[in-house]
């Protein structure tokens, strides 16, 4: 029996990003071969990150999708290499989710929040493993075109329950489960920012929060640049902690660690 996701991720941790993809937006091809992916997350764990997220299929605004099988080719080795360390596996496909838990991995991230394979809700309830449930709107390839809200922050909520609620009746264990509001996923510059400044409302829901701005465009048009740096990154970092998010999901993770770690201490 898994100790409480709050537990096992006391706030604040950071989860550390490994894009094992051609095509991510934030590290195109950084981590694409086996040896510097296994490498990274491994210096990623030295530097203090409490899990490691492993993915194989880019999210990225206007991406396609990858077959299982070109999904489980990418991330198998690299998962292989990292037999002992805590990992998460960032997918949406059952099969894949499998194999990896297979693997050791204990935490399933699933961007669609359980909505793209039936099978997969039963995986996690199978496994006992942890389990993150993420919003986004429409689909990678359209989600940044013309995203709309009535309000973004209800609307987010209301979806966040409404696939906790369904998670539960699929058997996956509520206290396993966080959730992810989905930064930059079907999302103006305004709309993210908007997550953050009233993200106590999505705390209110009663699970633990994971935000994962690192990297984000968002960032970027506030800086001037393509994509966040590293200090922007942590700068929405601190300010998603300050609010109660209790995950960081961050591809400069000692910068991350280190911040948050000062954070903590002035909260006391």
């Amino acid at each position: 029996m898994r100790a409480p996701i709050s537990d096992r991720f006391a706030a604040p941790s950071v989860m550390g990003v490994i894009n094992v993809t051609p095509d991510s937006f934030s590290d195109p091809g950084t981590h694409f071969h086996v040896e510097p992916a296994v490498t990274a997350a491994w210096a990623m764990l030295d530097a203090g990150a409490a899990i490691v997220d492993v993915g194989g299929e880019s999210t990225r605004p206007g991406s396609d999708g990858v077959t299982a099988e070109e999904e489980l080719r990418r991330i198998e080795p690299v998962l292989a290499g990292l037999a002992g360390a805590p990992l998460s596996v960032d997918t949406s496909k059952a099969v894949v989710a499998r194999r990896a838990l297979e693997l050791g991995v204990e935490l399933v991230n699933d961007v669609t929040a359980l909505r793209a394979d039936p099978e997969l809700a039963g995986v996690i309830a199978d496994a006992g493993c942890y389990a993150c449930l993420m919003h986004m709107q429409g689909e990678p390839r359209t989600m940044q075109v013309n995203p709309t809200y009535e309000d973004v922050v209800s609307d987010v909520k209301r979806f966040l329950e409404e696939r906790l609620a369904f998670a539960v009746s699929e058997g996956v264990s509520e206290e396993l489960v966080c959730l992810d509001p989905g930064i930059g996923f079907g999302k103006t510059v305004e709309q993210n920012f908007e997550l953050v400044r009233r993200l106590d409302e999505l705390v209110a829901i009663g699970r633990p929060v994971l935000v994962g701005f690192s990297r984000k465009s968002s960032l970027g048009k506030i800086t001037g640049g393509k994509v966040g740096s590293a200090a922007a990154s942590v700068g929405a970092a601190v300010a998603a902690y300050d609010r109660g998010a209790s995950i960081l999901r961050a591809h400069d993770v000692r910068e991350h660690v280190e911040a948050l770690a000062v954070a903590k201490a002035v909260r006391g």
